[in-house]
């Protein structure tokens, strides 16, 4: 089974960004999708970065894909839609709007953001030159099952969320510049305080979500470390770890280790959660419990 980082979800600094690419060219991973998924005025800021983030992972021998943004509604946005193409590597789709800008018969992959929930959306999307298919975080492992065997005949590979807080919603309004008293056009970037997303509580205090910009992510971080001989039992290719801001590159050897049998997976949990500062982790979705419930106690505690 091999392992693939989905594109990075939040907003850091120019030098961070870099970072996280420079450290994967030695991690233990096969694939990398980078580029902006959540929002468009993000992209600037290290766009100029690319391209040596780019060659260095093709250097390193990893499989590179560059993602399209997870809502396409502006002039703009479709006009760096349709320059994606001109990068000259596989284009990762997260909004269907990025089909039209696709050569026609290129091969494409397709990410999480895009509702792959059945047998005939697979096929179509297939017919269309999906190569590779990274299936929607709420599936449960009944339909995981369902989905691999249809992609395996198909030749199309799957990839199952692996690890790190669900995308669940892009929003046209901006979340973070209105609780900060801020219009979405002059936000001032306020989700960099917030690295790995901003926790949302009920009234009861309760965590329930996170907030990133316009996206609305899990309070847990998704983590099938019980699961993972079910997933390649299931024939499912590779899991997808979704970046945060620190401790990443352990993620991927620890996910590693766990693949290759040399840790269990309360050992993978609990050295997770250290790295990630006590996160809470969930499994209920692969598990078809309900999403935020965890194979461990009810706290995310084995």
């Amino acid at each position: 089974m091999e392992l693939s980082v989905g594109a990075n979800q939040f907003f850091w600094k120019p030098e961070q960004w870099a970072k996280l690419y420079d450290e994967l060219a030695t991690a233990p991973i096969e694939r990398v999708v980078l580029g902006e998924l959540v929002c468009s005025k993000r992209l600037p800021f290290y766009q100029d970065r690319m391209g040596q983030a780019i060659s260095t992972l093709v250097d390193a021998g990893k499989q590179v894909s560059v993602t399209s943004l997870g809502l396409i509604t502006l002039k703009r946005e479709r006009k760096m839609s349709a320059e994606l193409v001109e990068m000259g590597v596989d284009i990762e789709v997260n909004d269907l709007t990025m089909l039209s800008y696709l050569p026609e018969n290129s091969a494409f992959s397709v990410g999480p953001l895009v509702n792959v929930y059945n047998e005939s959306t697979l096929t179509w999307l297939a017919g269309l030159g999906a190569t590779r298919i990274c299936l929607p975080p709420e599936l449960p492992l009944a339909s995981i099952r369902i989905l691999t065997s249809v992609a395996k005949d198909l030749g199309v590979a799957i990839e199952v969320w692996g690890f790190g807080r669900m995308p669940l919603a892009i929003s046209g309004r901006c979340y973070h510049a209105r609780l900060n008293e801020r219009t979405k056009i002059n936000c001032q970037f306020a989700c960099e305080d917030d690295p790995d997303g901003l926790l949302v509580s009920t009234l009861e205090d309760q965590p329930f979500l996170a907030i990133n910009g316009v996206q609305t992510l899990s309070d847990s971080y998704a983590c099938v470390a019980h699961q993972v001989e079910e997933l390649i039992e299931a024939g499912v290719n590779a899991l997808r770890l979704s970046p945060q801001s620190s401790g990443f590159s352990e993620i991927c050897h620890l996910f590693r280790q766990r693949i290759e049998g040399e840790i269990d997976g309360a050992s993978l949990a609990e050295k997770a959660r250290d790295l990630g500062r006590e996160i809470r982790l969930s499994d209920g979705f692969v598990s078809g419990v309900f999403g935020a419930a965890w194979s461990g106690d009810p706290l995310g505690n084995d």
